[in-house]
């Protein structure tokens, strides 16, 4: 494997720069002082922000953009080998390495690296523990999978010191990486084109947590049914949380909530009460979240004032039940959940959000996670009070699965749900413009592009 010697600086070629990830680490690479060039499809924000640092990026992914001087081409999953770029490097002969392999090496070069996992939860939580860190003056550099307002963007250049980031289990990437510190949030059938079942996912899981030191430490969430398989003989330190166990290291009582949804807990180590802690952002699930995080801040040897003080300022990051506007008295929000359980959590906590009538415009997201999570779907979906579905958005897959919208409209509807189909965005936000009413809530969800129809819905004059 090609090996970057961050002493010197070389040439680095980035196949899709302009991902959520991908732009990071270019970002970092500038930063080092490397020459940095990239393709994509199309200019962003984020492309916009790497060219004003330095990079060279082409807008169409040609052979051309592979030229002689480049020292090492970095993909991701998403990069086929028929990818004219990446068989260009092979046939000249220039190393490759994946997104994942180049995290792991830039790793290598923080004392503190810490990876936050999990299949659900980790922008939330790792940005949570952006807030606090940099409250604690610990001037981390930080990688999140999202837009984070703190930093302006979805990461930021520290110290040398400490290495924020997220960790994603897809294709075994977080299998490269070589954290000090490692979350592990809760472990759910997710990503099921890659991986065989569960038990598969869990195995990975282990591998993961295999990989922290002898002086390393784990966290992680004592409810997940795995905790003891992934725990078992490690030779790390091991730090568990819990909503319900009170028999793991962190717990949480006193629980309330405000009415924007808002908890207020106290928190306790091993019975001894650390501080009671406030969120700014809703959900009786963001209480996990946060106790993730606090027991890595007090790992970090943080004060209880300094972990309120991070939290007080974190009020979410994009697409995650993110207040949008209002259009004639109703309220539109949008959030990022496309599985089951990440449903079921984003409406529980509409549930405590004042309205009339709950929307969920729901955009599924592969045709492989409908397709096996088909009435777990339903069943998370049926929580709101009215459900329109827009085509499934295919991300990386064919249309060659047998599944379609119309068959989790089917199931919802079979548990007694208002369910709608449409084909287009703009049919549904027609539709919305007609039956929406003043006070109710309406939620556009999914991992693809469904936030635009809310987008354009507020586009209208009030």
């Amino acid at each position: 494997m090609y090996t970057l010697a961050f002493d010197r600086p070389s040439h680095v070629h980035f196949i899709g720069i302009g991902g959520i990830s991908m732009s990071g680490l270019a970002a970092i690479l500038l930063q080092e002082g490397f020459t940095v060039t990239g393709s994509d499809f199309k200019e962003s924000e984020l492309t916009k922000r790497l060219t004003d640092a330095g990079a060279r990026i082409a807008y169409a992914q040609t052979a051309e953009n592979i030229t002689d001087d480049i020292d090492v081409v970095v993909y991701t999953a998403a990069i086929h080998p028929s990818n004219p770029e990446y068989a260009a490097a092979l046939e000249k002969g220039i190393p490759l390495l994946t997104r994942a392999e180049l995290l792991g090496q830039m790793m290598r070069s923080y004392r503190i690296p810490i990876c936050v996992s999990g299949t659900h939860g980790k922008t939330t939580t790792t940005s949570m523990a952006a807030h606090i860190l940099m409250a604690g003056g610990l001037d981390p550099t930080i990688s999140v999978g999202g837009i984070l307002p703190l930093i302006e963007g979805n990461y930021r250049i520290g110290s040398k010191e400490t290495f924020l980031m997220e960790a994603c289990e897809y294709t075994n990437s977080f299998l490269s990486f070589f954290p000090k510190i490692s979350l592990i949030l809760d472990i759910d059938a997710d990503h099921l084109d890659f991986f065989k079942d569960l038990e598969d996912i869990r195995r990975s899981f282990r591998k993961f947590a295999e990989l922290l030191p002898d002086d390393g430490t784990l966290i992680i969430n004592a409810d997940d049914p795995a905790c003891k398989m992934i725990t078992k003989g490690l030779s790390c330190k091991i730090i568990t949380y819990s909503e319900e166990n009170g028999k793991a290291d962190y717990t949480a009582d006193l629980v309330t909530y405000d009415s924007m949804g808002h908890a207020t807990f106290r928190a306790l180590y091993q019975g001894t009460p650390v501080g009671t802690f406030s969120l700014q952002v809703p959900g009786q699930h963001n209480v996990g979240n946060a106790l993730a995080a606090i027991a890595l801040a007090c790992e970090l040897g943080l004060s209880a004032d300094v972990i309120q003080e991070g939290f007080t300022s974190f009020h979410g990051t994009n697409r995650r039940f993110e207040y949008k506007g209002r259009m004639h008295d109703v309220t539109i929000i949008d959030d990022y959940a496309h599985h089951p359980t990440e449903i079921k959590a984003t409406l529980r906590t509409a549930q405590r959000v004042p309205h009339e009538t709950i929307w969920c415009v729901f955009q599924p997201h592969t045709y492989t996670r409908t397709k096996a999570l088909l009435p777990q779907f339903a069943e998370a979906l049926s929580i709101a009070d009215k459900v329109i579905l827009a085509d499934i958005y295919a991300a990386r897959e064919l249309d060659i699965y047998g599944i379609s919208s119309r068959d989790l409209q089917e199931e919802i509807i079979k548990l007694g749900t208002d369910c709608l189909y449409f084909p287009t965005f703009g049919e549904i936000e027609d539709y919305l413009r007609g039956h929406a009413s003043a006070g109710d809530l309406v939620i556009t969800m999914g991992a693809g592009n469904i936030v635009q129809v809310g987008e354009n819905l507020l586009k209208e004059p009030v």
